[in-house]
């Protein structure tokens, strides 16, 4: 990427205004990426106030990266996008059948006081925003 982006601080949630600074864009140009890529749905909380997860400002990079930087049409990002990330679904679906493993550790979730829905739900997260962080490198 042409424009240096600051680092995206270890936290659960970021608002609209930190998720602006975090990918140099506007808060109005988020609002708007939002009707137009499917993938770009921060939770909404009081007063329609949004809150964006990690894994979303990863996207939002991405957005930028295929907008400003690469020149695609919001047309053509948005497919660009689809290609991405039903390619990583594709990749996420094989790994977790290669991981003999995580079945096994999946079942011993409770004996460690661990609510196996929750681990496995955090660990597809973790693994998607992994397959996201990859692909953006692989944009560089």
């Amino acid at each position: 990427m042409g424009h240096h982006l600051p680092a995206i601080p270890a936290k659960r949630y970021f608002t609209i205004g930190e998720v602006a600074q975090l990918c140099g864009v506007k808060p109005h140009v988020l609002r708007y990426w939002e009707q137009e890529f499917s993938q770009l749905r921060p939770m909404k909380r009081r007063g329609n106030r949004r809150y964006y997860q990690h894994h979303e400002v990863l996207m939002i990079r991405r957005i930028r990266d295929l907008l400003y930087e690469q020149g695609f049409t919001i047309s053509g990002a948005r497919n660009r996008l689809q290609e991405l990330t039903s390619s990583e679904s594709g990749a996420l679906a094989a790994n977790a059948t290669a991981e003999s493993g995580f079945g096994m550790l999946l079942d011993s979730a409770p004996d460690l006081g661990i609510d196996a829905l929750d681990f496995a739900l955090d660990s597809n997260a973790v693994r998607k925003e992994l397959f996201e962080i990859r692909a953006l490198l692989a944009l560089n």
